[in-house]
Parts: structure tokens; sequence; C-alpha cells
């Protein structure tokens, strides 16, 4: 029931969705039991072939994350988060109010051990083809040196098991490459992040290099920072979609084709998305979700913590 469109495009991206799930996964929908048969219905689509769970009530994008969980113990959002730490299911996403995706990913799931803060990451194109992961990117507008430390192992982790790649370049955003650069912050970091032996720290990486695959697969920084360089990039595709530019490379900068991001350093596979989510974003979404736990990515990220 969260996100701009809701339930409608949650639906109908979970039906798209429904023939690209490997043949033993299965789709659980929380929310209006009579509003998600009735679209079902509409797609000519047999609502059996979901597992619904009813939930009385909604979060909406106004409202504030902690009240609402505290006073709608029965919405979609919090009967989500508590199937997932029961167990009932094995990953959960959803596209409604960012602030109370992480409130019950912290609340209800708890942060790994080790891990003293989560963080969300987003994926981007590189010029070198694949993806690139920056983190954090809006979570923690304010972070300790320590904390980039451990984005890098989280970061690191993702890149391996979602994305196969065996040894992730992790870099350090600021403003030059070398080691002295950047404020007391970032420089304090890049010590932290150049002595530790869990990952392959490349150093320094400027804005400018962000995009062409050459230097890192993994990008670290503090949320403020990230949010800011991940909208920047969302805006620059708009503008050049609505000059009517086409170009396969910056096709990939859409939302949709990512669908979600997942919310990195709690005890269960979580995939928050745009409220504003199509269809197609949402079928992306769920797919991300089903990767992440087939990938086994949470028992590795808390191997990795155990062994910083």
């Amino acid at each position: 029931m969260g996100g701009d469109y809701a339930p409608l495009h949650i639906v109908m991206g979970a039906i798209l969705a429904l023939d690209k799930l490997l043949p033993n996964s299965e789709i659980v929908l929380f929310g209006n039991e009579r509003k998600i048969k009735e679209i079902c219905h509409s797609q000519h689509i047999d609502s059996d072939r979901f597992m619904i769970v009813p939930s009385s009530q909604v979060v909406e994008m106004w409202e504030h994350p902690v009240k609402a969980f505290q006073q709608k113990p029965d919405s979609s959002i919090a009967a989500g988060f508590m199937a997932l730490q029961k167990g009932e299911i094995d990953s959960f996403a959803g596209a409604g109010s960012t602030g109370a995706m992480l409130m019950g990913a912290q609340s209800i799931l708890k942060t790994i051990k080790g891990v003293t803060r989560p963080c969300i990451s987003a994926e981007f194109p590189v010029q070198t083809g694949g993806s690139a992961l920056l983190l954090d990117v809006g979570l923690n507008a304010d972070c300790r040196p320590d904390n980039l430390l451990e984005f890098g192992i989280l970061g690191s982790t993702y890149m391996r098991h979602i994305f196969g790649i065996p040894h992730p370049r992790v870099a350090l955003l600021n403003i030059g490459e070398e080691s002295e650069k950047g404020s007391l912050f970032t420089r304090e970091a890049f010590k932290l992040m150049e002595g530790n032996p869990h990952y392959h720290f490349v150093g320094n990486i400027e804005a400018t290099q962000l995009f062409t695959g050459t230097i890192a697969d993994v990008i670290v920084t503090d949320g403020f920072v990230g949010n800011i360089v991940i909208k920047q990039a969302e805006g620059m595709f708009q503008l050049l979609k609505d000059f009517g530019f086409g170009n396969a490379f910056f096709e990939r900068f859409d939302y949709e084709v990512y669908g979600g991001t997942p919310i990195l350093g709690v005890n269960a596979p979580v995939i928050t998305g745009h409220g504003a989510s199509s269809p197609r974003a949402i079928m992306h979404m769920i797919l991300k979700s089903e990767a992440t736990f087939k990938a086994g990515l949470i028992p590795k990220i808390k191997k990795a913590i155990s062994n910083e």
C-alpha cells in the first residue's frame, strides 16, 4: 500500500514479475485484499497466484515514521517487516515512505552485530559497462570516519555477491586524488580505509571520474554528499530526456531500470523504492529483492563484518 500510486502500480508491477521469478519463488502482497483482487481481475490475472496478507492500515508518505509505526501496527509496511523478522518471508520490498522503511528496518530487524550504522546505496551505470555502487545516499547525513570504513565493507560485499565482481575496487569520494586532499573527516576516513585488509581500497576518486568505471566499483561517501550526487545524476537524466537526447548509456540512469535500492547493514534483505515507481520499476524492485536473498547477501555481510 506504499507509494504515490499504490496499490495499482504495486500490484501491476507484481503481475509483471510473476513470470520472471525463479520457479520456487512466490510473491506475498501486504495490503487491502479487496483492492488487490480487483486490480488482478482488471488485468485478467488470477489473484491466487499471489499470497495476500490483509492489512487494515496505510502509512502515508507525509506521516512521521516513528509515530506512524506506533499508531498503525496493522499497516502494510509494519506487517511486512514483522513477517520478515519472523522468517515468514525471505525478503521485503516497498515503495512507501523511505523514513518508514528505514524505521522498520532498524527498529524491527535491528542492525547486524558489528555495524554501527546501516546505509542505503544506489547503483549507476559506468562507461566500461556494468554498474558501480554509491553509498551512503541519504540515510546518514552526518558520519564518522569509521562509518565510511564500514560502508566500504558493505558495498564491497554487495558487489561481490550480487554483481559477481571477485575483488571490487573501493574508493573514497573526495575533492582530489591525493591522500592529503579533502576535509579533516575525509582525510581520517582515508587513513582507516587505506589500512583495511578486508577490501581492495584504491584511494580517492573525484566526481569527474564517477561514471567512467576505470577507477572504482564501490564509491563511499556520507549520506549528505551521496544524496546530492545521485539526485544530480537523476536530474541530468531528466534534463537530457526533456531535450530529446537519446543515448543507450544515459537511458541506464532511469531509476526504473534499478527498481529500488538495498538497505545494507540490517539483519534481513530489504529493498526500498521510489515513491513514484511505475509498474516496471516495481517489477525490477521485486526481482532485486529475490536476487538479494538468493545470493545469501545477509549471511555474507555478517561474515565480512565479524572478520573486520
